[in-house]
This record gives C-alpha cells, sequence and structure tokens, in this order.
C-alpha cells in the first residue's frame, strides 16, 4: 500500500477518468464530475483522495446516488471519499468543485504573465497534489487512462498531458485524451492566452505569445534530442513531444506531463545553454512516465534513470566536453545536498530508497534521488561497459513499460538480468539503503573546469578581472566559476567582476542566481535591488532555496529575506510556498519597511 494515498486498490482501483470541468478564471475555481471506470476485487466500497474539494454528489453506474463519506482531514493527505458499491457496480460519477486553496492550481492575473494581458492558470500535481484538483486515487502506482472535456473563456486556451490542439477554439471548449495509463500526478492542465509553434515532426512549443517565437528557437533541437533517445532506448511511445513554457512562477525547472512538458521561462536563456533541461524531460517519457515509481519512497527510479538517460542525450548531441562539466555540477550540488541532510532531523534520507510514511513526500525530492541514483548506473556502466548497460536498459524500459515499480521490484530484476550473469562487484544494498555516498563512487571531473579553475587562482592572486581567459565560456563555465569565487570579496573587486562581465545584467538565470548568491555571501548590498526583482518575479524553487538560505546566513539577511519574501510570497506557487515557509519560519511577519 502506498503510505501517501487513501486508496484501497486491492478493493477497487480506477482503470479511465472521464473528466468534464468548467475552469472559472474569475472566481479561481473548478467545477465539473470526474466519471471512473472500476476493476474491483473485494470489498462493499471505492475509495479516493480529495483535499480540500467540495463533492457536490456521486452517481452510480446505475444512476442512482451513492453513499460517500469523507474522512478525517489530514495536513499532508487530505480527506478519503469512500463511496458504498453495490454488487456489479463498476461505474462511479463524482460531481465536486476546487477550494480556494487548492494546492496544485496556480491562478495568475494578468501582471504575473509575459504579456499582461490575460489571466493564466496553471496545475502541479506532482507528488501528491492531484487531490486537490481532481478526486482521484492519488499514487503513483495506480494508473489510468483518461479523457477530458474542459470549457474555458473563449479567449483562451486550454492544453493538457494528452492530445493537444495547436489553434484556439471559437468556443473555449476543448477535448483531450490519453490512451496510454499513466499515474495521477501526471494529469496536467494550462489555461492561457497561449500559442504554438513548430520545431519538428513531432515536436513543438506552447508559450503566451509575446514568448512562443523566442522559446521555439531556444528549443530548436527538441527534434534532435528526441532522435537520440530513441536511437538509446527505443520507439518514443506517446506520439508527439511538446513543451509548455509557463509564467516564471512554475516551481520546477520541468515537469514531465506525458506529451506535454510544463517548463519554467528560467531555461530560456537565448543561446540553447540551459536546454539540457528538455533533454531531462524528454527522458522521463521512459524512465517515469513509462516506468514509474511505485510510491514515492522509490522516487530514485524516476529521477536517478533520468538523469542517466539525459547525459546520453546530451553527450550525443553536444559532446564529451558538454557531459563533463553537467556531471561535475550535478555532483557538486549532490554534496551539497547531502551536506545540509546529514544536519537535518533525517540522515537518513541521503539514502535512495526511503521511508517518508507521515511526512509530506516532497521531502524525498532532493538531488539523492537525482545525482546519487545517476552515480550508481554511471558505476554499473563503468563495470560493464556501455553496449551491455543500454541492452540492459533497452530490455528494462521494454519488459516494464506503462508499469509502476517498486525498488524491490527493480533489484530483483537487474540481478536477474545483469548483475549476476555478469558478476557484477557493485554493492546495491549499500547504495541504495543506506546513507551516504559509497567508496566506489565515480567522482567526475572536467578538463574545461581545470581551466576555469586556473583562472579562480589568478583572480585570488589579485588579477585584474579583464586579464582573465574567460574568452569562450559558457554557462558551465561561469556557473563553475562563481560556485568557487572565495569567500571575503571585497566592494571594489564585486565591482570589477561585474564590470567586466556583466553578471547583475545577465539574461542567463544559472549565471545569476550564481552571482546573486556570491553577492549575499560577500555583503555586496549594490546588488540587492536585483536580488529583490529576481526573487519576487521567478518561483523556482532550485533559485530561491539557495539565495533565501544565503539571506538567513548573514547578519542583516533575515530582516532582508522576510521583507522579499512578504512582497515575493503571493507570486509563488503552494510547492515552493510550503519549502520557504518552513525554512524561513513564516507566520505573516510585518518585515520592516525598509532593509
Amino acid at each position: 500500500m502506498d503510505p501517501h494515498s487513501h486508496a484501497r486498490p486491492d478493493e477497487a482501483a480506477a482503470t479511465h477518468l472521464d473528466l468534464d470541468i468548467r475552469v472559472d478564471m474569475e472566481q479561481h475555481r473548478i467545477h465539473g464530475t470526474a466519471t471512473y471506470q472500476l476493476k474491483r476485487q473485494a470489498g462493499d466500497s471505492v475509495v479516493f483522495d480529495t483535499d480540500g474539494l467540495t463533492i457536490e454528489k456521486v452517481v452510480l453506474g446505475n444512476g442512482s446516488e451513492a453513499k460517500f463519506t469523507l474522512g478525517m482531514p489530514d495536513s499532508i493527505l487530505g480527506q478519503a471519499l469512500r463511496i458504498a458499491l453495490p454488487a456489479g457496480i463498476d461505474k462511479v460519477a463524482i460531481t465536486y468543485s476546487t477550494g480556494a486553496g487548492a494546492k496544485a492550481l496556480q491562478w495568475l492575473a494578468p501582471v504575473q504573465t509575459a504579456d499582461k494581458k490575460h489571466p493564466f492558470l496553471f496545475t502541479q500535481g506532482e507528488a501528491i497534489l492531484t487531490r486537490s484538483w481532481i478526486p482521484i486515487q492519488d499514487s503513483p502506482g495506480i494508473r489510468i487512462t483518461y479523457n477530458a472535456r474542459v470549457a474555458v473563456p473563449k479567449d483562451l486556451m486550454a492544453v493538457m498531458s494528452a492530445t493537444n490542439p495547436q489553434e484556439r477554439s471559437s468556443d473555449g471548449m476543448y477535448s483531450f485524451s490519453m490512451d496510454k495509463p499513466i499515474p495521477s500526478y501526471l494529469i496536467a492542465l494550462a489555461v492561457g492566452d497561449l500559442g504554438f509553434k513548430s520545431t519538428g515532426k513531432r515536436t513543438g512549443v506552447y508559450a503566451e505569445r509575446g514568448v512562443v517565437d523566442t522559446a521555439a528557437w531556444e528549443f530548436a533541437d527538441m527534434e534532435k534530442m528526441l532522435e537520440a533517445a530513441e536511437a538509446l532506448y527505443g520507439p518514443y511511445r506517446w506520439g508527439r513531444y511538446d513543451v509548455i513554457v509557463l509564467p516564471p512562477s512554475f516551481p520546477f525547472g520541468g515537469m514531465e506531463n506525458p506529451k506535454l512538458t510544463f517548463a519554467t521561462p528560467t531555461v530560456i536563456a537565448g543561446d540553447r545553454s540551459l536546454t539540457g533541461l528538455i533533454a531531462h524531460e524528454l527522458a522521463h517519457s521512459w524512465s517515469g512516465n513509462l516506468v514509474t515509481n511505485a510510491t514515492w519512497n522509490d522516487f530514485w527510479l524516476n529521477e536517478g534513470f533520468t538523469v542517466y538517460f539525459e547525459h546520453r542525450i546530451t553527450e550525443a548531441l553536444y559532446g564529451k566536453d558538454y557531459n563533463d562539466m553537467t556531471s561535475v555540477l550535478g555532483y557538486q550540488d549532490l554534496l551539497g545536498d547531502m551536506a545540509q541532510i546529514d544536519s537535518s532531523k533525517h540522515p537518513e534520507d541521503t539514502a535512495l530508497h526511503l521511508d517518508l510514511k507521515g511526512r509530506n513526500p516532497d521531502d524525498g525530492m532532493t538531488d539523492v534521488a537525482y545525482e546519487k541514483g545517476y552515480a550508481l548506473l554511471r558505476l554499473i556502466e563503468s563495470k560493464v561497459g556501455r553496449p551491455k548497460f543500454d541492452a540492459f536498459l533497452r530490455g528494462y524500459f521494454d519488459h516494464f513499460a506503462f508499469r509502476s515499480i517498486t525498488t524491490d521490484t527493480f533489484l530483483v530484476y537487474i540481478r536477474k538480468q545483469l548483475m549476476e550473469p555478469d558478476r557484477v562487484a557493485v554493492d546495491l544494498d549499500q547504495w541504495i539503503f543506506k546513507p551516504g555516498l559509497p567508496a566506489d563512487v565515480i567522482v567526475p571531473t572536467s578538463r574545461n573546469f581545470a581551466l576555469v579553475d586556473e583562472q579562480l587562482v589568478r583572480w585570488g592572486k589579485g588579477a585584474p578581472a579583464k586579464e582573465l581567459a574567460t574568452k569562450g565560456w559558457g554557462t558551465f563555465e561561469w556557473m563553475q566559476f562563481l560556485r568557487h569565487l572565495a569567500k571575503g570579496q571585497t566592494e571594489q573587486r564585486m565591482n570589477e567582476l561585474d564590470a567586466a562581465f556583466h553578471f547583475s545584467a545577465s539574461g542567463n538565470s544559472e549565471i545569476l542566481a550564481a552571482w546573486l548568491e556570491q553577492c549575499i555571501k560577500n555583503g555586496h548590498e549594490a546588488a540587492y535591488g536585483k536580488l529583490e526583482e529576481f526573487l519576487t518575479t521567478v518561483g523556482r524553487r532550485k533559485f530561491l532555496v539557495p539565495l533565501y538560505q544565503a539571506l538567513m546566513a548573514t547578519p542583516k539577511g533575515k530582516a532582508v529575506a522576510l521583507k522579499i519574501y512578504g512582497k515575493a510570497r503571493p507570486n509563488y506557487h503552494a510547492v515552493s510556498v510550503l519549502t520557504m515557509d518552513q525554512m524561513l519560519a513564516w507566520r505573516d511577519h510585518k518585515p520592516p519597511a525598509t532593509f
């Protein structure tokens, strides 16, 4: 059983959803009916997950109204909706509306969008938020197909993780179909003044009309990425692969909703240097969407495999040096995350397989799942060689296609198919179930970064910024430089760097965020205006956490952090708000009017 769902699939499990909803952009509500086909096995009821929903009525397949009860509210799990099922009934229709604080939904006013003309809505279901906008069996171990009929204002367009229109309808009515069984967290909806632009035979980009051309140029390699992925691990099974660029409050870099990745605009750098994120979300079409973690304790099965696959795609397209640099940066992220986890209440969370019962599954969404999982697969690849490991992975995706599996299921499979026949000397139990990094981890290196480190030494010895050998540096070299800038930089030296390299004016969010973090650590308050602008416009948790943490670690920074957060909080998605509220111990503070 999934500890993060009330559902009891051993009694009755949903197999198909017909969703008929109306999106009220003014009142910030979704109203409609979710009709389910059920597979019954035992018992006299079916249980769904809800969170903040108003359940108006439930109608059985025979047309009669059903008896239902709502369980006690839980701050993490929401409420169980138990529906009585007479014998022979395998269909229920739940009429409902969402609550004011539905955690999956972010309603944006026109001023919060790029074009500033129309409101916008997007959903974020991972990990257990879909239950706040659809009554559903909200477990990654339960897969369903779905059709949807969605009514929106006539001047807006709706898209979902399903078959999608490429032009706006005349009446605001949209129909969608997902004929592959997917877990509930991958059901997604976005509504806005959207345009579409093709980037290939099977790929394209949705975005606000003022953004779509820029986004399509940035993501021009999508079709090449898709072809590279297929060459590695077999046919793409979802038809089209499109991306929608959301407003900047989106809390993640990307979300792998099938057929339509949801992406942050912070990957639009103007030079295509950050599109490895698209490779990552595309890779989820195999690892995560095709083969899915059965519970959130097994989250590493989604992300570790996807990071490995992402590296293989980008290496095929952009070369080994690119892959080496991103591997080093990822390893740095891993070490940083593990250090924080080790000093937390749950140092055991540096293991790959987790025990998150009684906790929010978001607690397990750290770089451990991503980068330690990748490190394990990279180690196994080094033991057996790429050709054999590629054959194993392709067989793994084929064997478990459209299934959700546990870590134990994976272990049985890999031991039988690869580890035992090839006598692979890797202690899987230590890697997966024990905290920390095993001694046999492969520490990545980069020749490009070795050259960057030479310039860091020169800078530390007093070389002028303009004399540093930075010609030809891209995003990753600058990230390495900024991440390793020594503490104690003077105001003069920080000004010199900014004057030479224009970090504060950078349109590259990775470079800007790395620079702002150094500004905080070195007390460079001249950049705090830019810092406030960044934190009040960008809601991506990857950037928020280190910047607010850096502020909180400085003598004057707590007041600055609370002031900025008080202004920015209404613009953040619930996922980011939860993280930041806990980190800042937010209690509706009233910070000083000035820094």
